[in-house]
């Protein structure tokens, strides 16, 4: 037998990598399943907003997708369709950055806060 061989004992490999980086392969890959699931569940969600003390209501899904508006009647001008417009706009704007808050905090229980780009 050579210097520093002992009978039995199988020369190293790598150095004990080879473990290691299987379990964090499957922790990514763990990790990537329930980010699947949680955005499945995100989309299946809705966001409401109003706008105008509630003259013009705009819901949005989790795929933000407009799903949903209503406009009181008294909010339907013929002289004045900027305003209307405005409202719808504000409305839109404010449910979709809810649904974009409420992914965002959904994704970060997952992730830990990890900013990793393209994600979101």
């Amino acid at each position: 037998m050579g210097k520093g061989m002992r009978a039995g004992k199988k020369p190293s490999t790598g150095g004990g990598m080879g473990g290691n980086m299987q379990k964090q392969l499957q922790q990514m890959q763990a990790m990537q399943r329930k980010m699947e699931e949680t955005q499945e569940e995100i989309e299946k969600m809705e966001a409401t907003a109003t706008a105008g003390g509630g003259a013009v209501t705009v819901t949005v899904s989790g795929a933000k997708q407009v799903t949903n508006i209503a406009l009181k009647p008294e909010v339907v001008d013929p002289d004045d369709v900027e305003m209307l417009q405005d409202l719808i706009m504000v409305a839109v704007n404010e449910a979709l950055r809810q649904m974009e808050e409420i992914s965002q905090n959904e994704m970060g229980k997952i992730t830990g806060g990890l900013n990793i780009p393209g994600l979101m």
